[in-house]
């Protein structure tokens, strides 16, 4: 094995050790390696594609043109950074290739959230880093045209029963809240993950409840009370991520607002969905002028009038 696709496989390695040592001490250890083993093999992925290439062009975060000597420029790295797990889609994209995101951005969550809150990260939390990077890591081996189970050794095993007992606590918890009625198509298909740790191991306190206004849940991860509004908001900012991102970076209007009614972040404007999912607020058009209205440009004292003719109204008065 070559040192890049060496590396990747001790860090995965280490971090089933650390996750298999049951001690909360290790836990921040074990996503650390995982992480690391994640990234590194992905870019072994792109080193693959072009053999005779030198890694560094392959992998550099940044570039810069120069002279190439015959009137011409030719691109070089502009840096030794490498790209991070941001950029990482991307690349996999620009190559042609296939790579689960979301499954990365998960990764990545609770990598940053177990470094930020690592002395009181439960196992959980590594079990979870596991179970989300296992599809992801599955994939990239079979890119590379290798036996994970070989390469992994006993590592292989941990990682299948890692994957298997996290699959059955979510859908455990994911159980709990199939009698609520979101009134929400957006909702109906967001993923449900605590506000506190960013598990998604959350469960509704009550099964039984139908109502969205009740749907009260707890953390099986962290074990944080999270109330039905923050429940609603934190799913809607996770499943809308993606496209608030490129609404904020390219333009064009977010799907997910702040509701001018009741200040909840659970508007939503997506796909004919337009209203309140926490308040059911519905925002129609302006009486005087006829534009439709949105959180954006409605006026702060009436949902029935835009902000300029209530500005406009405001001066002539």
């Amino acid at each position: 094995m070559n040192n890049l696709f060496d590396n990747a496989v001790q860090s995965i390695q280490l971090g089933i050790e650390d996750y298999r040592a049951n001690d909360p001490k290790r836990a921040l250890s074990a996503v650390r390696n995982f992480y690391a083993g994640t990234l590194l093999l992905a870019k072994e992925i792109l080193v693959r594609q072009v053999p005779d290439a030198e890694a560094e062009e392959i992998l550099s975060s940044r570039y810069k043109p120069v002279p190439d000597g015959t009137g011409s420029v030719k691109y070089e790295p502009a840096s030794h950074r490498t790209i991070d797990f941001t950029e990482l889609g991307q690349r996999f994209r620009d190559f042609g290739l296939a790579i689960d995101q979301r499954a990365l951005n998960n990764l990545n969550r609770i990598r940053n959230d177990i470094e930020h809150n690592y002395t009181k990260a439960p196992p959980e939390k590594a079990r979870e880093a596991i179970a989300e990077a296992f599809p992801v890591i599955v994939d990239l081996f079979r890119q590379a045209d290798e036996d994970p189970r070989v390469v992994l050794g006993g590592s292989w095993q941990v990682m299948l029963d890692a994957r298997s007992f996290y699959e059955k606590e979510l859908e455990s918890c994911k159980s709990t809240f199939e009698r609520v009625n979101w009134r929400s198509a957006s909702m109906s298909r967001a993923e449900i993950a605590c506000p506190e740790c960013g598990s998604h191991l959350v469960a509704q306190t009550d099964p039984e409840n139908t109502d969205r206004e009740s749907a009260n849940a707890e953390c099986r991860a962290c074990g944080k009370k999270i109330d039905a509004e923050r429940v609603i908001e934190k799913a809607l900012r996770d499943y809308f991520e993606m496209e608030s991102y490129i609404a904020a970076t390219d333009g064009g209007e977010p799907p997910l607002h702040t509701c001018p009614e009741c200040q909840a972040d659970a508007y939503v404007i997506w796909d004919g969905e337009n209203g309140c999912v926490w308040c059911e607020t519905k925002l129609e058009s302006c009486w005087r002028c006829g534009i439709s209205l949105t959180p954006q440009n409605v006026s702060p004292d009436s949902n029935d009038t835009c902000d300029y003719c209530y500005h406009t109204m405001s001066k002539d008065n």
